[in-house]
């Protein structure tokens, strides 16, 4: 007789600020949880969710100067796998949105459900929603564009600069190692003269850092391109460029589409004579 898997996966996301991006569901996950797991950088956050559930468990500890992140995302994977194979009622908590720059989430998940465990994503408030809330930044106004520093830098990737460009972890720019929390000037400098084949120098540019706590302020720091060479950068600060040129209408485009609404509109009229 085949046997039942009881054990069950669900990673949630708690938002960027502490308490005040939490639903109601998330809470009621994290108290009737046999065991959870938390990936949060405040200690602060982790007071808070061992309130709520005392089996809480920090993957934190399993980051380190000099070990390969993709080693801790594999030890986090099997913490938290082992206690889905117990049978127990798991619970991940990450701050953000669990699917946002979060690669233990998705595995965790497609692992337990080849497995045959059940397992879902809740989603979470994550650092862009708070980026276009505290910025004032429409992404519809004039489109968005988002990538990860060093993929930015190492793939060969196309530059709108009448759109937005967002760069998360912009702190370890240049990272091929995956070992460190922070890169260098001379990694950055490559950034930056990648980015000012694209905009002037002096075109100003955004340092971003959401709050995670209520008390504390957002970083909105407007500098000069060339200033990202000295300027101080934490982990959880983002690099937003506003546009540096207007967007170009594709006359072509727009004839043809006017053509059809001309059509539309002679159709429309035909109906009521």
């Amino acid at each position: 007789m085949e046997q039942t898997l009881q054990g069950s996966i669900v990673c949630l996301g708690i938002g960027i600020t502490l308490g005040s991006h939490i639903t109601q569901l998330a809470r009621n996950y994290i108290e009737q949880a046999d065991v959870v797991f938390l990936l949060a950088s405040d200690g602060i956050v982790e007071q808070w969710i061992c309130e709520m559930n005392e089996d809480t468990r920090s993957l934190q500890y399993f980051y380190q100067e000099g070990i390969s992140r993709a080693i801790s995302y594999k030890n986090m994977i099997n913490a938290i796998l082992s206690e889905v194979h117990k049978n127990k009622k798991v619970v991940g908590v990450f701050y953000g949105h669990p699917g946002v720059f979060a690669c233990v989430p998705h595995l965790v998940i497609q692992q337990a459900k080849k497995q045959g465990y059940y397992a879902l994503m809740e989603a979470g408030i994550s650092a862009e929603d708070c980026l276009y809330a505290d910025l004032g930044i429409d992404p519809g106004e004039y489109g968005c564009a988002q990538f990860e520093t060093s993929q930015f830098m190492i793939c060969k990737r196309k530059i709108d600069p009448s759109a937005y460009l967002i760069l998360w972890q912009v702190c370890i720019a240049g990272d091929i190692s995956l070992k460190t929390f922070s890169t260098g000037i001379k990694q950055r400098k490559i950034l930056v003269d990648l980015l000012e084949s694209t905009y002037p120098k002096d075109h100003n540019v955004i340092i971003y850092e959401a709050p995670t706590l209520p008390i504390h302020a957002v970083r909105n720091d407007t500098i000069k391109l060339e200033e990202l060479l000295t300027v101080t950068l934490n982990q959880h600060s983002t690099l937003v460029i506003p546009p540096s040129e207007k967007m170009i209408t594709n006359k072509e485009i727009l004839e043809q589409l006017n053509e059809l609404s001309n059509e539309h509109r002679a159709i429309h009229l035909c109906q009521f004579d």
